[in-house]
C-alpha cells in the first residue's frame, strides 16, 4: 500500500484549519500505556467536578459514521450537538457494508473531523474502532493484515505482537485510541456464523497466546485493547446481530476452552473486556439473561473469579441478540447492563431513552451514585493513561511518516504468505505452470470455451465487495490470457450452465471461494443453512457440480471460511488463505504457482482433511528437487507444512524490511 502523501500547500491549509499551537513541537509516538500520578489526579479532580448528568454521559459510546460527515455539514453539527447534549464519553467508528470508509476528498479529512470533535467536547473523547484486520478496516492507505485465523495458521507469536504494534501506531496517528480487538473467542463450532475467521483458531491455549501477544504489542504502543466476546462466542450457531445466541455445554468446557484466552488476556494487561449477547445456562439459568445483563457472569465470574478490574463494555446494545429481549423498553436494557457490571454502554438503540433511564435509575436509588463514580473513574483513568488530558488532538503533519510504512506493508504480506495452508493436493494440480497451458481465451471476463486453458471462477457471497479483483490481477500477471468468471448472488441461474461448459473445456480449474463472517447478514445457503459463512445456494450447487465434473483438476481456494471441505468433501486440491484481504489474494496467487513455501498449519480441525497425508511423499519429492510433474523444486517451492512454530522473542528474519 502506498504511504499517505502530503504537499506543503495541503499541510499549510490543514495547519490553518486546526487550533493554534496544534502543530507546535516535535511529534512523539505514544509509548506504553501508563497512568502516572498527574493522570490519576486529573481523573479524580475531573470526576469531582462533573454533574450527575455529565457522569452518566461518560458511560455511553455512540456511533460515528465518518464517511458521510463533513465539518460544515448538518450531520456533523447533529453529531457535535449530540455529544454536547448528552456529555458523551466515547465514539465508535462503524463500517460501511461496502468496506473501508475513512477517506474523502483528502486522506486527512477524517483526522480533521476527529480533531474538531475533540476540540468541541468538554472532556477528551475516547475514539474506538474495530481494527480487526488493522487500520485498513476503516482507512485506505494503511498496513493491510489478514483475518485473525491467518495468524493462527502462521503460528508465530511475534507476528501477533507486530500486528498489535503496527495497528496501534497507525491508529494513534489518525486519532483512534481504543481497538475493540482482539477476539478471544475459541471457534470450536464449524457452524458458527459470526466468529469463524475472526478467531485465532480452535485451540484455547494457542488462541490465548496470540491474544496476549497482540495485547502486549498494542499496549506498548499506546492503544487500549479489548478482549471479546465474554464469556465466549465461539461455540454458538447464531449471529447475535440477528438473534439471541446460546452457548451450550458444561462448566468443564467453559473452564478448559472458553475462559483460557480471557485469562491470558487479563494477565497480559488487557484494558477492556466486551460482553456477549449470548445465553449461557450453565452460568445463569435465567432465560431472560444474556451475558450482557447477567450479574452472575459479569460481576460473579469476570470480576470476582477472574479478577478483572478494567473496563467492562457491552457489545452493541442495538443488536437483536439483546434488543429482542427488551422490545418495548430499550432504556431498561441499558439499566440492566449497567447494574450487571458494565462500565461502557455501547451503541444504544435509543440514546435519549437509555440516557434518561440510567439517570432516572440513579435518582430513584436503583443505581447508586457510587456505582456511577466507580465506572466513570475507570473511563477517566483510561483517558489519562493515553495522555488525552494533556494532548487530545492529532498532529496531521506526522501522519505521512507513521502510516503505511513500506516495512510494515511488507510484513503484512509476509504474515499472509506464511499463513497459506495446503490442506491437500490429491489431484496433483499444483503448482500451476504458465507455460503448461494453451491460453487462447481473450483477456477479459467471459465464458468462451478454451481447450487446455486455465479457468478461474470467483465465487463470492457478497455483491458489495471487490472480492477476486486482486486475485484476478495477480493470476493475469502470470497467465495473461486466463479465463476468469465471477459468480455472486446477483448472477442469473443460466450463468451456471455457461460456467460448466467452460469447466469441461479447461485443463485446470481454480475456484476461489470468498466467504467471510459478516455481521447481521444471512444468505440462503447449501443444506438449508442461513448464515454468513456458507456459500449461497446457487454458488454451492455450482461448486458441487464442478467437483462432480472436474474434481481431479480443480484447485479450491478458501478465501475466508476454512470449513468448506465439510460441505464439499469431494474437494481434491484445497488451499486455505483464511481471508479476503488484498494481502491474502496476493498470497493465494503465489501459492497456486508454487512461488512460496506452504508453511501454514490448520488452526481448526477439519475431519475431512485427513487425506492430506497422501500427498506428503509427492511434496517431499518437490522439496528435494524433483517433481512428479517433471518440474524443478525451484519452480514449485512447495514444502511439507510444518508444525505450529510458536516463536517467542524476536521476529524471524523477513524477506522484506477485520459487526463488533
Amino acid at each position: 500500500m502506498p504511504m499517505l502523501r502530503r504537499s506543503p500547500l495541503v499541510l499549510l491549509i490543514l495547519t490553518l484549519l486546526v487550533p493554534s499551537g496544534f502543530t507546535k513541537g516535535k511529534y512523539q509516538e505514544p509509548g506504553l500505556l501508563h497512568l502516572d500520578r498527574d493522570g490519576e489526579e486529573w481523573a479524580e479532580e475531573t470526576l469531582n467536578k462533573l454533574s450527575l448528568e455529565e457522569k452518566v454521559g461518560q458511560l455511553f459510546m455512540i456511533r460515528l459514521r465518518a464517511e458521510s460527515l463533513k465539518i460544515d455539514s448538518n450531520k456533523y453539527l447533529q453529531l457535535q450537538n449530540t455529544i454536547l447534549k448528552y456529555h458523551i464519553g466515547s465514539l465508535a467508528m462503524s463500517v460501511r457494508p461496502e468496506g473501508p470508509f475513512l477517506y474523502g476528498r483528502h486522506r486527512y479529512e477524517t483526522v480533521m473531523l476527529l480533531n474538531r470533535l475533540q476540540q468541541a467536547a468538554k472532556l477528551p473523547l475516547l475514539i474506538a474502532a474495530d481494527f480487526e484486520r488493522g487500520v485498513p478496516a476503516r482507512l485506505f492507505g494503511t498496513t493491510v493484515f489478514p483475518h485473525a485465523m491467518a495468524f493462527g495458521a502462521a503460528g508465530n507469536l511475534a507476528y501477533a505482537e507486530d500486528f498489535g504494534r503496527i495497528t496501534a501506531q497507525e491508529a494513534r496517528a489518525i486519532g483512534v485510541h481504543w481497538n475493540l480487538f482482539p477476539v478471544a473467542d475459541v471457534n470450536c463450532n464449524p457452524a458458527n456464523p459470526i466468529i469463524n475467521t475472526r478467531s485465532f483458531g480452535e485451540d484455547p491455549q494457542q488462541v490465548g497466546d496470540l491474544v496476549a501477544a497482540y495485547i502486549r504489542g498494542a499496549r506498548a504502543n499506546g492503544m487500549l485493547t479489548t478482549a471479546k466476546h465474554f464469556p465466549g462466542h465461539g461455540n454458538t450457531a447464531t449471529d447475535s446481530h440477528l438473534g439471541v445466541a446460546r452457548v451450550d455445554g458444561n462448566p468443564e468446557h467453559l473452564r478448559s476452552v472458553d475462559l483460557p484466552p480471557f485469562r491470558k488476556a487479563i494477565a497480559a494487561g488487557v484494558d477492556a473486556v466486551m460482553t456477549a449477547h449470548v445465553r449461557a445456562p450453565m452460568l445463569d439459568p435465567d432465560p431472560n439473561h444474556v451475558a450482557t445483563v447477567s450479574p452472575a457472569i459479569i460481576t460473579g465470574l469476570l470480576k470476582d473469579q477472574l479478577g478483572f478490574e478494567g473496563i467492562v463494555m457491552t457489545d452493541a446494545l442495538d443488536m437483536a441478540g439483546l434488543s429482542r429481549l427488551y422490545p418495548a423498553h430499550v432504556g431498561r436494557a441499558a439499566v440492566d447492563a449497567f447494574k450487571a457490571g458494565n462500565d461502557v454502554l455501547t451503541l444504544p438503540a435509543d440514546l435519549d431513552a437509555s440516557y434518561r433511564a440510567i439517570l432516572g435509575a440513579v435518582r430513584s436509588g436503583e443505581i447508586t451514585q457510587r456505582q456511577v463514580d466507580y465506572s466513570v473513574l475507570k473511563i477517566l483513568r483510561a483517558k489519562a493513561s493515553l495522555g488525552l488530558h494533556k494532548r487530545r488532538l492529532v498532529d496531521i503533519g506526522a501522519i505521512a511518516t507513521l502510516v503505511g510504512k513500506p516495512e510494515n506493508v511488507a510484513l503484512g504480506q509476509q504474515i499472509s504468505d506464511d499463513a497459506v495452508t495446503l490442506v491437500r493436493d490429491n489431484g496433483k494440480v499444483l503448482p500451476l505452470r504458465p507455460g503448461r497451458y494453451i491460453t487462447n481465451v481473450p483477456p477479459r471476463e467471459g465464458v468462451a470455451p478454451a481447450d487446455r486453458a486455465v479457468l478461474v471462477i470467483i465465487l463470492s457471497d457478497n455483491v458489495r465487495t471487490k472480492d477476486g479483483r486482486v486475485l484476478e490481477h495477480q493470476i493475469r500477471a502470470r497467465v495473461p490470457r486466463v479465463n476468469v468468471i465471477y459468480v455472486d448472488p446477483r448472477s442469473e441461474p443460466s450463468r451456471s450452465d455457461d460456467v460448466l461448459k467452460a469447466v469441461d473445456r479447461s485443463a485446470a480449474v481454480v475456484v476461489a471461494v470468498y466467504v467471510v463472517p459478516s455481521a447481521a447478514r444471512a444468505v440462503k445457503a447449501v443444506h438449508g443453512l442461513e448464515n454468513s459463512v456458507s456459500l449461497p445456494e446457487l454458488n454451492g450447487a455450482l461448486l458441487g457440480e464442478i467437483l462432480v465434473r472436474a474434481a481431479e483438476r480443480t484447485a479450491v481456494l478458501a478465501m475466508g471460511n476454512p470449513y468448506l471441505t465439510e460441505d464439499f468433501p469431494a474437494i481434491q486440491t484445497y488451499i486455505c488463505a483464511y481471508s479476503n484481504a488484498t494481502v491474502s489474494e496476493i498470497s493465494a496467487a503465489k501459492a497456486l504457482f508454487g512461488e512460496i513455501p506452504l508453511h501454514g498449519h490448520l488452526p481448526v480441525n477439519l475431519p475431512n482433511a485427513a487425506a492430506r497425508s497422501r500427498e506428503k511423499e509427492r511434496l517431499a519429492q518437490v522439496a528435494n528437487g524433483s517433481s512428479p510433474h517433471g518440474h524443478s523444486a525451484a519452480a514449485s517451492r512447495l514444502v511439507i507444512p510444518g508444525l505450529l512454530r510458536w516463536q517467542h522473542g524476536l521476529s524471524p528474519t523477513r524477506t522484506a524490511s477485520g459487526p463488533f
